[in-house]
Formats: structure tokens, C-alpha cells, sequence
């Protein structure tokens, strides 16, 4: 008899993790919403489980001067592994290289642990920097009772604690144990910003090294002992329900070992398929294909792209919900000598991350333990608690690096999916999606419709202007709302309601679009639809006007001093003021929402029939900077992501399920596609704002007026068709 071939060993399982040993101090602060700031956690680790005695640990100090930070934001390429460490570390007074970051499990305890709204590093900044530094206060203290010398006489130094006045010191290892006995100082001193050596400077990222060699651990890579894999026949269309299964052909695939129906929890809306599970993943989709099933659609097949457009262009004549006026608008545009309207429509996205949905889920009579790639592990295991009728303390989440995110990891279905199928098979359950089942199942961004006006004076000042957005609501859709009149989603007019232009009479509205579509957050938001709109046409009244577009918008801003420097500081980065070169024409966009601010310009040749994107330049005020080669990264990265979704394909309907399929059909951006890239980072010493998503919404806009001036074709719809050019 022939004996099984071994299962190959991954790269990854050739990595050992070393064993807790020792005492260890243990401290941490609290984010805000949760618990108090400045209290204490205390305990040991050793070869058994950690017995904590307080909460909320952020800094692991053993007597061997072994230290740890817990990083609690997911890192899914943003930065949060080498970001979140900093903020700590700087004022705990350790070089990054000295400390290994570990990854928390979810927990209360550590406050906010998602990663979303590009809040990671400005909502944990003041908070992380005081546990460093009480920690660094106490190890002080402890060393300065050891040599009986007064506290002002210390000093730290790269994990030790030097004696001023001779050449005493002491590891912070060998000072933990008297450390752990003192009380947390509540309001400890922080460092000046000039002595900073970490925040603000170029440091390379400690987890980029993990991902290059293959030792990074993602959702998709975990396994856990007796697991079956799960391969999910999904609806073919939103919101049909299974009718009938005929499952005796799955059965005969040599690994399959149960088909289970499944549902997906999506907040309010349940998604409905059938689970085949397997010894391994092929098993569970060559199961997957024998199913047969038949599928109770309702009407949901009659939605489909042309309708739901033909539908907001209908509602763009309504009134809907104003959320921002000045002066008279209807008054001002009817007695303008000049008038402006256009309409803008703006496609559906799928996220497409890179790595698919996945889980892995370990349902038991008491407990449930998850493994996942999620941006929200605290929402999550909450989630999860009620879903199982359990309390939060019998639910362990690990969350392990996430293959991108870009919103979609903002849900949680993918975790409620398999642990639905975990509890029905009572065996630890993986599922994993295909890139079919990640690009057509939703959630999408919504696709929005805007109508807009201007009017000029005889003098060509712009003295109205009028933006109604028509868009279905992601609020409504994911979480409802007791009173139907309330749908409209206020996140569609971010940037819009309290944009920094200045008009005498404005009038700002947002009108509800139903759609049986499943809707989410993507990466900005609505910005990356509504901030086309709304920049292409301020370019569209600067054009009227006679103005240029840079100097037309600077002259629109007064009050909001922050966004006028940053256009006069993109304006002198881009050379906007310089000649063009033949053929070349140049656009400007900029835009401010609740992630942050930030500015493109883009210069377009057509040339011998062609037209090529030939450089764009980016600027962001981001306030301090933490570290500025992450910050060009991710603006970098948006803007290429901006690219992908002004240039190649959109997510279409038809018959109630989306079109798009894989990526030969929606198409992300190849490297050698992509412009020279310039970014620019506003000098500044403010607190931190957002990186990850103000770095998106301007890009198309400023590429569509560039477009304009290069060949005079105004486009109010994306995708552009640059053949077409």
C-alpha cells in the first residue's frame, strides 16, 4: 500500500515564537470611552497563562529587560504596527528595534481597537504618549529610591536609567520589580516635541520585513487542529432565500463531510447560501459545484443599473433634507446674468482587497474562539456575544494581519458566516471566500447622482451655488432607522455642508435613493464620488469666470485659513504658476472631510492623438507628522487607489446581482501604469490627523480638470475612457 504523500511545511511554519517567561510590569491607559486613564496593570507571565491583576496593558517589562508593546489597532498596510509602538515607545525613552510588538486580542480594556475614518493614530496619540510616559516616570522613581538620590537626578536613555552625576544606571528589566510597587501617575510629563526622536521621523516599518519573508501571519493562513474548511454556494441574487438542496452528488467528493446551510449576518440584513465543508478548501469547492439548489428570488431581479440611475436622476428635482444654507440661494441664481447646471454621475465600487474574506471559528457549548482579519475586533466579539447569547468574556478574538481593508473589514459578516457554520458542525470551521464571492456578494460603495448650480454676477463673482446629492444611505441600509423620513445619510454631504469655499447664498441637500443593493463604507467614503462632483464643478464656474482655477478657489476661502494654506502651499510644490509645456494642460482639486485635508494637482499631455497622464503632485496637512515615509506611503497608495476607480471598471447590475466577477473584468492598477507620484507633507506641529483616506478624493476631480484643459471635454461620469481623450 502506498503511504500518503506528507503535507509540504510552510515558511511560515518554520517560525518559532518564543515563550513568555519572568516578571513582567505591566501598564496601561485607557482610551477614554472605556475606562479611566491612569490605571494600573500588574501581573506575571510565565510558561502558564498570564494571570492579569488590573486592566488595560499597553507595556510589557520583564526583569530581563525583555519589552513588550501591544499594538490594539489592526495592521492591514497602513502603519498601525510600527505607529501605534511609537507613540508608546518615544516617550517610554526605547529605540523600535529594542521592543517586539505584539498584536491584542480583542478586549474592552483597550478602548476604540478599530482602524477606520483615518483615526487610528489621532485618537490614540495623547493617550499612548501618557502611558509611555508614566511608565518612564515610575521606572525613574524606582531607580532613584535604589540609589537614594534625588528624582532630578535621573535621567533615561534607551531602556536604562542613568545617574546624572556619576556612572550608575540600570536596565528598566532590573528595575521592574520595584517599578510594578508605585502608583501610575495620572497626569505624568510629557516630552517637548523638540527632543522627539521617533515621532517624525523616517523609521522603517517593523512589519514590511514579516510580510517580504513570508512570516506575517494573515487570516488566511491560520489552522487550528480537527478544522474543516468552507466553501459557500451564495444567492444569486441580494436577499433570495434557499427554496431546496439537493446535495447527494456533494457528498460523494472524496473529503467532503457535511453541507450546511448558512446565513451572513450584515447588521439588520441576513444573506442567505450553502456551506459545503471538507478535509481541505479544494474538496469543499469541488462540493461546492456538484450542489443544486434552487433559490426563491422575490422581486429583488428587477434592479439593475439603468434603473437605479434613471431613478436618482428623477429625485435630483426634489427638495429633499438641506443640510447647509446662506443667504437666498433660489433668489441669487434666478436673478444671476450668468448660469452654470450640470450633473454628475458616479459609479458603485467593489473594495477588492487583496486578500478575500476569510475565518476561522471554533464554536463550544461555553466559549467561542475566532481567528480573523477584521479593522473592528472589539465590535466584533460584541457582535458575536449577542449572535451566541453569550458574555463578551466567554468570546476570544485574534486578530491577525489584515490582506488590505479599504472599509470592507468594517464588517464583520465573514466572522458571523463562520461562526454560524461552527456552531451547526460543532468542529473549529475556515471560510474562505473566493475572489467571486468577494467582488459580486457586497457590500459596495454606493453610487451617487449630483445636481449642481451656480450663478455669476455681471462681473463673473460666483454669488450662488447649489449642490444636491442624490444617494442611497449606508446608515439606513446596514442599521435602519424608527423613522422612515430620516434615511438620507449625512456622511453624503462631508465635505459638501461644511466646505471651505465661501458663497453669499448656498444651499447644500441630499436626497434618499433606495436600492436593494447591500451598501458599505469604502476607503473615504462618499467623498470619493461626492468630492468629483463638487471639485469638477467649482473648476466648471472657474471656467465661466475667466479665472484660474487655483487662484479662483483661493478667493473663495477666508475663514477656513488651515485650507487656504494648504492650496498655496500645493500651488508653489506643483510649480502651478510655470509655463506648460505644449500639449500639457493642468487640473487642482482639494478637499477636507472628517479624515482630514488634502490636495492634487495633475498635468495631462495629448500629444499625437494620445493622451497620458504625465506627473501628479500631492499635498497633506496632516499635522505632525509620525512618521513621513508612512505618511507619502499612504497617500501614495490613495492615490493610486483613486486612479484604479477614475480609470479602469465600475461595479454595474443586472437582474439583481452585480456584473463584475474577478479582476479580468474589474481591473486594479498594474505598476507600470501608474504616473510619477510627488507628495508633499504641510510642515506642521498640530496634533496628528488623518493619513489613510485624504489622500483619495481629490485625485479624480484634479485629473478630470486637467482632462478639461488639455483637451476641452468636460466628463461628469466615472470611469474616464482616456482612448476616448
Amino acid at each position: 500500500m502506498t503511504k500518503p504523500l506528507q503535507q509540504p511545511i510552510s515558511r511560515r511554519e518554520f517560525i518559532h515564537l518564543s515563550a513568555l517567561t519572568g516578571a513582567f510590569l505591566g501598564l496601561g491607559f485607557s482610551l477614554p470611552d472605556r475606562a479611566q486613564a491612569g490605571e494600573k496593570s500588574i501581573f506575571k507571565l510565565t510558561n502558564d497563562n498570564p494571570v492579569p491583576t488590573e486592566i488595560t496593558p499597553f507595556i510589557l517589562i520583564d526583569s530581563t529587560n525583555r519589552i513588550i508593546l501591544i499594538n490594539h489597532k489592526p495592521e492591514m498596510g497602513q502603519g498601525t504596527w510600527q505607529s501605534i509602538p511609537v507613540l508608546v515607545a518615544e516617550e517610554l525613552d526605547v529605540r523600535l528595534d529594542q521592543v517586539e510588538i505584539h498584536m491584542a486580542t480583542a478586549d474592552k480594556k483597550y478602548g476604540d481597537m478599530g482602524v477606520g475614518g483615518s483615526n487610528s493614530v489621532k485618537g490614540s496619540y495623547m493617550h499612548l504618549r501618557k502611558a509611555g510616559a508614566a511608565a518612564r516616570e515610575m521606572l525613574l522613581a524606582a531607580a532613584a529610591q535604589t540609589w537614594n538620590v534625588p528624582l532630578i537626578d535621573c535621567t533615561t536613555k534607551e531602556g536604562m536609567v542613568l545617574h546624572k552625576k556619576s556612572t550608575k544606571k540600570l536596565s528598566y528589566g532590573e528595575l521592574v520589580e520595584k517599578a510594578s510597587k508605585l502608583d501610575v501617575p495620572k497626569e505624568p510629563k510629557l516630552k517637548d516635541p523638540k527632543t522627539f526622536k521617533l515621532i517624525g521621523k523616517a523609521i522603517p516599518r517593523p512589519d514590511v520585513p514579516l510580510k517580504v519573508d513570508g512570516t506575517a501571519q494573515f487570516g488566511i493562513d491560520i489552522k487550528v487542529p480537527g478544522m474543516l474548511y468552507a466553501s459557500i454556494e451564495r444567492a444569486p441574487v441580494f436577499y433570495a432565500k434557499v427554496k431546496s438542496v439537493d446535495d447527494a452528488k456533494a457528498k460523494t467528493v472524496a473529503g467532503v463531510k457535511q453541507v450546511l446551510r448558512s446565513e451572513r449576518k450584515l447588521n439588520k440584513n441576513t444573506f442567505y447560501g450553502v456551506a459545503v465543508l471538507a478535509e481541505n478548501y479544494y474538496a469543499a469547492t469541488q462540493g461546492r459545484k456538484a450542489l443544486k439548489i434552487q433559490w426563491e428570488t422575490g422581486n429583488n431581479t428587477q434592479w439593475n443599473s439603468q434603473t437605479i440611475y434613471a431613478r436618482m436622476k428623477d429625485l435630483a428635482q426634489a427638495e429633499g433634507k438641506i443640510s447647509h444654507s446662506t443667504g437666498d440661494f433660489d433668489k441669487a441664481f434666478l436673478a444671476a446674468p450668468t448660469k452654470l447646471e450640470a450633473e454628475y454621475k458616479l459609479p458603485f465600487a467593489a473594495h477588492a482587497p487583496m486578500e478575500p474574506q476569510n475565518c476561522v471559528a471554533h464554536v463550544q457549548a461555553d466559549k467561542c474562539e475566532i481567528w480573523a482579519p477584521t479593522q473592528v475586533p472589539d465590535w466584533a466579539k460584541g457582535e458575536v456575544a449577542k449572535y451566541l447569547n453569550m458574555p463578551e468574556e466567554s468570546i476570544t478574538l485574534h486578530t491577525t494581519y489584515l490582506g488590505g481593508g479599504f472599509g470592507r473589514r468594517l464588517f464583520f459578516d465573514a466572522i458571523m458566516e463562520a461562526v454560524h457554520l461552527s456552531k451547526q458542525a460543532g468542529v473549529p470551521v475556515k471560510t474562505i471566500w473566493s475572489r467571486e464571492d468577494d467582488m459580486t456578494a457586497g457590500p459596495f460603495r454606493p453610487g451617487t447622482y449630483s445636481s449642481l448650480k451656480a450663478g455669476l454676477d455681471a462681473a463673473g463673482k460666483p454669488i450662488a451655488f447649489q449642490h444636491k446629492v442624490v444617494a442611497p444611505s449606508i446608515s439606513y441600509d446596514n442599521f435602519g432607522s424608527k423613522d422612515p423620513s430620516q434615511r438620507e445619510d449625512e456622511g453624503a454631504m462631508e465635505g459638501i455642508k461644511d466646505s471651505a469655499y465661501e458663497f453669499a447664498h448656498a444651499k447644500y441637500h441630499t436626497i434618499y435613493a433606495e436600492t436593494t443593493m447591500p451598501l458599505g463604507w469604502w476607503r473615504a467614503v462618499y467623498s470619493t464620488t461626492t468630492a468629483f462632483a463638487h471639485e469638477s464643478f467649482i473648476d466648471e464656474v472657474a471656467h465661466a469666470a475667466k479665472k484660474d482655477p487655483l487662484q479662483f478657489r483661493l478667493s473663495l476661502i477666508n475663514k477656513n485659513t488651515r485650507m487656504k494654506k494648504l492650496l498655496t502651499f500645493l500651488g508653489e510644490k506643483s510649480g502651478w504658476s510655470k509655463p506648460l509645456d505644449k500639449g500639457w494642460g493642468k487640473g487642482v482639486a482639494i478637499w477636507q472631510f472628517f479624515a482630514g485635508q488634502a490636495g492634487h494637482v495633475v498635468y495631462v499631455s495629448k500629444l499625437n492623438g494620445q493622451t497620458k497622464i504625465e506627473k501628479i503632485v500631492a499635498a497633506i496637512d496632516c499635522g505632525m507628522a509620525i512618521n513621513p515615509d508612512n505618511v507619502k506611503a499612504q497617500v501614495e497608495g490613495a492615490t493610486v487607489m483613486a486612479l484604479m476607480a477614475a480609470l479602469k471598471d465600475e461595479i454595474t447590475f443586472e437582474g439583481g446581482k452585480a456584473v463584475q466577477t474577478n479582476f479580468n473584468n474589474y481591473r486594479m492598477m498594474r505598476i507600470q501604469e501608474i504616473p510619477p507620484i510627488e507628495v508633499y507633507i504641510l510642515p506642521s506641529t498640530d496634533k496628528p490627523d488623518g493619513v489613510g483616506e485624504p489622500g483619495l478624493p481629490p485625485l479624480a476631480p484634479a485629473l478630470g480638470n486637467a482632462l478639461f484643459a488639455a483637451t476641452g471635454k468636460r466628463v461628469r461620469q466615472l470611469p474616464f475612457r482616456m482612448e476616448e481623450m
